[in-house]
Formats: structure tokens, sequence, C-alpha cells
């Protein structure tokens, strides 16, 4: 995780600096050595929080607890990013009611956590010319899955060279 250091204090280059306080009040605009001079009567520092704004926004402040808040921020994205998977179900030519169930089952669980769903259903051999009963068998997968979750379909049923996949969502 490479977090990019904001400058503070003296390493701040800019001659007119927007201020905000340690509330989160708007001080105003303020020359660089006026606002240095407000930040060490509090003991704090005064932290750059962006340079892309004219005059660039700084904040007073203790430089650790930003940097340590910057990192936390960082981490949250980076756990919540995590989710959003695509997850595999493979359906064969001859599954089951139970096992289509079963599959069902799993499908909701992923769903649940936020992944996509690629289903999968494989045909070899003669069934290949059997293609449509191959699509009764997805079609029916959904309706099940549809009636225990609300799920939107992102890739509609497509025919592959070696069977019919459809990817499906949470709606």
């Amino acid at each position: 995780m490479k977090l990019n250091k904001p400058q503070y204090n003296n390493q701040i280059r800019a001659e007119e600096v927007r201020l905000v306080d340690e509330d989160g009040q708007q001080l105003g605009v303020f020359n660089l050595p006026e606002a240095l001079a407000m930040a060490k009567e509090k003991e704090l520092d005064l932290i750059m929080v962006t340079d892309k704004a004219v005059p660039p926004i700084c904040k007073i402040g203790d430089y650790g607890k930003y940097l340590y808040s910057l990192q936390k921020k960082e981490r949250k994205n980076i756990a919540g990013s995590k989710h959003g998977e695509t997850k595999n179900i493979r359906l064969s030519f001859n599954i089951s009611d139970n096992d289509m169930l079963t599959k069902v089952i799993a499908t909701e669980k992923f769903l649940n956590k936020g992944d996509k769903v690629n289903v999968e259903l494989h045909l070899r051999g003669r069934e290949k010319q059997l293609s449509n009963v191959g699509l009764e068998k997805i079609k029916k997968f959904i309706k099940l899955l549809e009636e225990k979750i609300p799920i939107k379909i992102e890739k509609e049923i497509k025919k592959e060279p070696k069977g019919l996949s459809v990817t499906i969502l949470k709606k």
C-alpha cells in the first residue's frame, strides 16, 4: 500500500492557502507565513489537503493523525474492493433437480456476497445438437434462482463453442 504523503509545514511552497481549522471550519484565504503562525500557535501542523485548488487547501491538525486517517481510508477501500469477483457455476447436461437446487443455493450465497456469477452448461458430443434442451436447463436454473433472490442478467444466455453461458448479478 503506497501512500502519497501530503506536504506539511515548511514543505508547502504556495504563497497563499485556503485554511481549514481542526474542526473543519473554513477560516478563509491567508498568506503562508500567517497560516503557519496560526498552526504553531495551536501547537499543530499545517497540512496541505489538496494542491489542485487555487489557492491550495490546507488544514490545521496533527500530521501523524492525518496520515493515520489516510491509511485507514486506503485500507477500507482495498477491503471494500475485494468483493465483486466473478464466480463460476457449472451445470451438466444431465443435472438432476436436487443437484440444480444445490447449485441455486450456492449461487445465491455468491450473489449475496456481491459477486458476479457466470453459469456455464458444457455440452459434449451429441449434446451439442440438443442445445435447445441445454437452453431450457439454464432458463429453469434462472427461474429457480429468481424465486429466491432478485437477479439481473448482465450477459444474456450465449452459445459458445463448448456450451452455453450466462452472467448474473444481484439487483
